[in-house]
């Protein structure tokens, strides 16, 4: 690893390993990135290996959203303070180790656990891949490297239910599902030696701090939100579940107000209180949240739906996925030429398209009998992830088109953050759909594929809902081009298929 840093500001000026260095960067991310697409479908495989029930088979997606997304803020922050390539190589480190205890976890809690620290493991990594990127390439690069990392997210959702599959159809050393995590390690420990010595070293800056107080009350109040959505359904819905999110709507209330003490102090600050009291932004979070929260529920249900309901193997399933994250990768090589251009409609099409799409995929769920024909789900899949490539290409640039620039970096860690948010809550709230309609269907007696159909269709709805939303709130987001020439910084998300 180098031993000094600088920020290069032409090509003669810059490190000659910086693209393989960055190559090192894109196999960690690439490796987060695919952990999320992966998962969904070992689902059934792990429920049946594990006895899991419904509500642990969502904590097992939504710990790890949740995990990443109460990192994000702070651990960019700490990278700040203590060094970006110190925390990125702690990051894939901690993310490998996580990854084996996933893969070895004997219990469905021991996996539910591992994910969580598989989630704040990718939320250490992930703020100082970007951050070392920008300030690793001189500017007449820095558009060719990032151009990459959209690449690079694109190709993890297409290989993510695929991989998968091969890896679970394979039943490497009687293994079944646990292959899917395993593959991590080798990656993970390629990536650590080659980071190591391939990455500059980042300086740290010791004299930030940060927002303990604030961080601990965005986590509490978030985890106070998302627990009662998934866990009520299975306690029955006492009145202390209920009173858990009115303390989650108390905690969030405290955590402005905190916000608001520490700007007023002149101290740190985990969200700036300028975003928060700036109505703007709040609505572009609202609309984070939202659109953020329908894909990873709705591929929840669908792996469930093929696999259990209609017989279909984990590679048959993550094949049917595919068309969604071909339309993804396909939006993603091209729309990145319109630049700032069309962000609204950009964004208020793709939400549309998402609804066209997932209609389209109801009406052939609700038409599956007693056989399921894969060719069906082609068509649907693929409008609604063009939709989704469309629509997240406009939703961040948008929303922190009318921040400021001093905010900017915070806002883009922000609307991160909220969109993991928005994926956990999402898989609550359609959970707490589909596996009600499953008991019921089951104890009248009907079909399995009768009955996975049908709650499979119901549960769908709510993606309609929820993009049909966006659509509707889209046009009271004002959108503020900056200045010819004005940065802003590059974001990355992570779609999950």
């Amino acid at each position: 690893m180098s031993q000094s840093f600088h920020v290069p500001q032409s090509k003669a000026d810059a490190d000659p390993r910086r693209w393989i260095a960055l190559a090192v960067l894109l196999l960690a991310s690439f490796m987060n990135l695919i952990d999320v697409t992966i998962v969904n479908v070992a689902l059934p495989s792990l429920q049946k290996n594990l006895g899991a029930d419904p509500s642990e088979i969502e904590w097992v997606i939504a710990a790890y959203v949740l995990a990443f997304a109460l990192g994000l803020l702070p651990f960019g922050r700490l990278g700040d303070i203590v060094g970006r390539t110190k925390m990125f190589l702690i990051g894939v480190a901690a993310f490998t180790v996580a990854s084996a205890a996933c893969g070895l976890a004997p219990s469905i809690e021991w996996l539910i656990f591992a994910r969580v620290l598989q989630g704040l493991a990718g939320a250490i990594m992930t703020p100082q891949v970007l951050a070392i990127a920008q300030v690793t390439f001189p500017p007449e690069e820095k558009g060719q490297a990032f151009s990459l990392f959209g690449l690079s997210a694109g190709l993890a959702a297409v290989t993510g239910p695929i991989l998968g599959g091969l890896l679970i159809a394979s039943d490497i050393g009687g293994l079944d599902w646990r292959p899917i995590f395993l593959v991590n390690v080798p990656i993970g420990i390629l990536a650590v030696i080659a980071g190591w010595y391939l990455i500059p070293r980042t300086p740290g800056h010791p004299d930030l701090k940060n927002d303990y107080v604030g961080i601990t009350l965005f986590g509490l109040a978030s985890v106070a939100l998302v627990y009662p959505l998934i866990e009520g359904r299975t306690l029955g819905w006492p009145l202390w579940i209920w009173g858990l999110i009115g303390v989650a709507l108390v905690l969030t209330a405290l955590f402005v107000l905190w916000q608001r003490r520490q700007a007023t102090a002149g101290a740190p600050q985990l969200l700036n209180y300028s975003l928060v009291s700036n109505p703007n932004f709040l609505l572009g979070i609202l609309v984070t949240t939202i659109f953020a929260s329908g894909v990873p529920a709705m591929f929840m249900v669908i792996s469930l739906m093929l696999q259990s309901g209609f017989g279909f193997t984990p590679l048959q399933s993550g094949l049917v996925n595919t068309p969604f994250s071909v339309g993804v990768l396909t939006v993603s090589l091209f729309i990145g030429r319109l630049g700032q251009r069309y962000l609204r409609a950009r964004l208020a099409g793709g939400a549309g398209l998402l609804v066209i799409g997932i209609t389209w995929l109801d009406v052939v769920i609700r038409g599956l009998g007693d056989t399921a024909d894969h060719w069906a789900f082609l068509p649907p899949l693929l409008v609604a992830g063009i939709g989704l490539g469309m629509g997240f290409s406009g939703l961040f640039q948008a929303i922190l088109s009318g921040v400021p620039p001093r905010d900017a970096g915070a806002g883009s860690g922000a609307l991160q953050s909220f969109q993991q948010v928005g994926g956990a809550i999402g898989v609550a709230l359609v959970g707490e759909i589909f596996f009600p309609l499953l008991s019921i269907g089951f104890a009248a007696g009907g079909k399995a594929q009768a009955v996975f159909s049908s709650a499979a269709s119901s549960a769908i709805l709510y993606q309609i809902v929820s993009f049909s939303l966006v659509v509707v709130l889209v046009p009271f987001l004002k959108i503020k081009l900056p200045p010819q020439g004005a940065a802003r910084p590059p974001v990355t998300v992570a779609v999950e298929a």
